[in-house]
């Protein structure tokens, strides 16, 4: 498919349309955006958009994720995750830094690190080892 230009005026390289479903493991650069079914995982170091029509189940991981529609699975991000008022996230997320709306329904366990960079194979008691500590 040839590119397209999204609403930010950023290049959309791949596109799951409305009444399309897509099973398998995904890796690509640059800019997805998905409005209908995938079932499988997403690698990219770009964006993964998600429409209000869009349904993802399975685990993804991308420099930026925009949940609109639903996330059934696992999203680790190294910039942002944000989820719109129109999503629903099922699953852990891992990021940098979380921005939800008012009305998301999210069902999960949330590491939001901040400025700090965790990374994915870090064990949990590494990760909370400072507060433990603080606490003292």
């Amino acid at each position: 498919m040839s590119d397209v230009i999204g609403a930010e005026g950023a290049f959309i390289n791949s596109f799951i349309g409305e009444g399309t479903r897509f099973e398998g493991n995904l890796s690509l650069s640059g800019l997805l955006r998905i409005d209908g079914d995938f079932l499988g995982t997403i690698a990219t170091e770009g964006k993964v958009l998600i429409g209000k029509t869009g349904r993802v189940e399975g685990s993804v991981s991308a420099r930026t994720v925009v949940v609109g529609g639903a996330v059934k699975g696992d999203i680790s991000c190294t910039e942002k995750l944000v989820i719109l008022s129109s999503g629903l996230m099922l699953g852990n997320v891992r990021s940098p830094r979380l921005i939800v709306e008012e009305g998301v329904i999210v069902n999960g366990e949330c590491r939001i690190s901040g400025d700090r960079e965790i990374p994915l194979d870090t064990p949990d008691t590494a990760v909370y080892q400072p507060f433990e500590a603080a606490r003292k």
